[in-house]
């Protein structure tokens, strides 16, 4: 028979202590948001539409964007047994430099429509956590006031091949003499993809004022006081702003760019060069002859050719196959941390995030961006730590199974 007695108010005490109340809005927001896909949804409510699809949205249907987060979600680990984990170091070298991270900052464009801190935020925060960011061309802040705002850290620039190559060529000296250390060299935009969601939304830039964009607007007085009494909206690196997204990207980007091209950037840059978009293990080989120092496996987010290969797909294969030869750095649907330890597990030799970083600044400004790479990075220890491998070397394919609802014709029997 069950023992009863009146509690002790004392007892009772103990039992009631309340959390205390966080005054601060912005930082119980950041605080809540325990996964990115929680920084997504706090960056859906504070976002106008036409900003918040721009970020979240990809081509056409956007198969090849959700393939890519599938791809990651449809992995199985195999943990070690008995080894000592009580400390893990994600710190590692990439492109011959450290990052206290196996991540970085991917490029991104027109970001500070998305908050109006947009690269500041991303380059400071990159720097206070010790990991790389990289600047596009089509950014919103300078070359020169990125490398302000994270003068210490290490700043990456992506070149887009313009039809007008003066421009382009200037990008590369005005990022070399900043004293940023590496140059990603764009190949898969020659020209701009079918972004519905942005044609829908009739996004442009300058934004364009419309019954639709106030309603919208009227619940988030925050983005439209932010966008109307900070610096105007324009890229820091092209002097034509106005038009549609495609119309901007179409005008801008060179649909004859080549091998020459990579060559002549290759004699103008003295820093390490890396080729953004490869999607071809053929193509990977062929750099990898080249000499170039490292490749993106990268499908552009989905943002460009839908139904193009899943760069975590790729990667294992790549990876035997030109691992040795150069550096190979993997984005496209990273979510968690989780997906990040895989990705090194398989064969990369880092990752980097575009959405996540962008969440995490809708959210919150340069606080959501430093709330971004805290749950990124404390997944990534975590991760390890339940893998019990103390340090990234020691991630091998043996830790991860990739999983598949897809196969190609021919492959075998559909897994799942």
């Amino acid at each position: 028979m069950v023992q009863r007695q009146v509690p002790r108010p004392a007892e009772l005490l103990e039992l009631m202590k309340f959390k205390k109340l966080d005054l601060d809005p912005k930082h119980r927001r950041l605080s809540s948001a325990l996964t990115i896909d929680d920084l997504r949804k706090v960056a859906k409510r504070r976002t106008p539409a036409a900003a918040f699809d721009y970020t979240d949205g990809a081509a056409e249907g956007e198969i090849s964007m959700q393939r890519s987060v599938e791809a990651f979600e449809d992995i199985e680990f195999h943990p070690a047994i008995l080894n000592d984990v009580s400390q893990v170091d994600t710190t590692t070298q990439i492109l011959g430099g450290s990052s206290a991270q196996p991540f970085g900052i991917a490029p991104t464009g027109f970001t500070r429509l998305m908050q109006t801190e947009g690269e500041t935020a991303g380059a400071g925060a990159a720097g206070a956590a010790g990991i790389p960011f990289t600047l596009s061309t089509l950014g919103t802040t300078s070359i020169e006031d990125v490398k302000a705002a994270n003068p210490l850290g290490r700043n990456w620039f992506q070149l887009y091949v313009m039809r007008q190559r003066e421009v382009s060529y200037g990008l590369v000296e005005r990022a070399a003499t900043a004293g940023y250390d590496t140059l990603f060299f764009t190949v898969d935009t020659p020209v701009g993809g079918a972004r519905l969601r942005d044609t829908r939304n009739g996004f442009s830039i300058p934004p364009q004022l419309s019954v639709g964009t106030v309603l919208d607007a009227l619940p988030r007085p925050w983005w439209w006081w932010d966008f109307l009494t900070t610096a105007k909206l324009e890229f820091a690196s092209l002097s034509s702003t106005g038009g549609t997204v495609g119309e901007l990207i179409d005008s801008a980007m060179d649909p004859t760019i080549s091998f020459d091209d990579l060559a002549e950037i290759r004699a103008m840059w003295p820093g390490k060069l890396a080729v953004k978009g490869v999607q071809t293990l053929e193509d990977a080989k062929r750099l990898a002859d080249l000499g170039v120092d490292a490749i993106v496996l990268s499908n552009h987010g989905g943002r460009q050719l839908d139904r193009a290969p899943v760069p975590f797909h790729l990667l294992p294969q790549v990876a035997r196959e030109v691992g040795g030869d150069l550096e190979i750095i993997l984005d496209t649907g990273i979510r968690s941390g989780a997906d990040i330890v895989a990705a090194i597990a398989l064969g990369a030799d880092f990752t980097l995030i575009g959405r996540a970083y962008l969440y995490g600044l809708m959210a919150g400004g340069r606080e959501g961006v430093d709330r971004t790479i805290e749950i990124l990075s404390d997944e990534v220890a975590r991760t390890m730590k339940l893998l019990q491998v103390p340090t990234l070397k020691d991630l091998t394919p043996e830790h991860v199974t990739q999983l598949s609802r897809y196969t190609r014709i021919g492959e075998g029997a559909r897994i799942r």
